[in-house]
């Protein structure tokens, strides 16, 4: 189980740098990324937020609002932040996926997984595909494409072990936010503070402590 970010080709982006990567793919969020593939995350989790400020939002009525202060303004001052992507599972013996986010799942809402697990037990992650996680008893059952024609793949997995699935991807999640962190610090040092709560806050997490001075 690892948190996949739903990422664009970035070929056009100039704030700071990026790795290259195609349209439509997923990037796997854990703290070894490079700093080219963090600025790349950081990047779509902003696009994913991206308001452009009205005249005069940023300051002085009369003064435009820099490029960088205008593609981070909805990271920065919405409510309810977005990180398209979500909990992706897949069978490593295999390299058969079992779960896919799909389009309207968020990153911000992994803790569905949870509720399979102690509250309503049963998810849904996005559509095309209908990814779908329901608890039966002690077992959890895993299934690509709920709307999928006769054949699609279900895979059931004991709960204990779905449990500990879901810990290791919150912790890959947690380290990725810790390197963001890092990085926010070295790439955008004006705004690093409410970059590195926004970025918690669209992956539902506490922000990582403050650095000691």
């Amino acid at each position: 189980m690892q948190p996949v970010l739903e990422i664009f080709a970035s070929d056009d982006f100039e704030l700071w740098p990026v790795s290259a990567h195609s349209s439509y793919g997923y990037l796997v969020l854990h703290g070894k990324l490079t700093s080219a593939e963090t600025g790349t995350a950081v990047m779509r989790i902003a696009d994913c937020n991206g308001i452009a400020p009205e005249k005069g939002e940023e300051g002085d009525g009369a003064r435009e609002p820099d490029a960088l202060a205008s593609f981070l303004h909805g990271l920065l001052t919405q409510p309810d932040l977005l990180a398209a992507g979500g909990f992706r599972v897949t069978d490593d013996a295999t390299d058969t996926v079992l779960i896919e986010p799909g389009c309207c799942n968020g990153l911000e809402a992994w803790r569905d997984w949870l509720d399979v697990l102690d509250g309503a037990g049963c998810a849904y992650f996005g559509h095309d595909p209908s990814s779908t996680a329901e608890r039966v008893d002690d077992i959890v059952r895993l299934t690509l494409d709920a709307h999928a024609a006769a054949g699609n793949p279900v895979t059931e997995l004991p709960a204990d072990q779905v449990r500990g699935l879901v810990a290791g991807a919150q912790q890959d999640l947690r380290d990725f936010l810790d390197l963001a962190a890092t990085w926010a610090e070295e790439h955008l040092p004006t705004h690093a503070a409410a970059v590195t709560t926004a970025l918690a806050r669209a992956l539902d997490l506490a922000p990582p402590p403050c650095p000691a001075s």
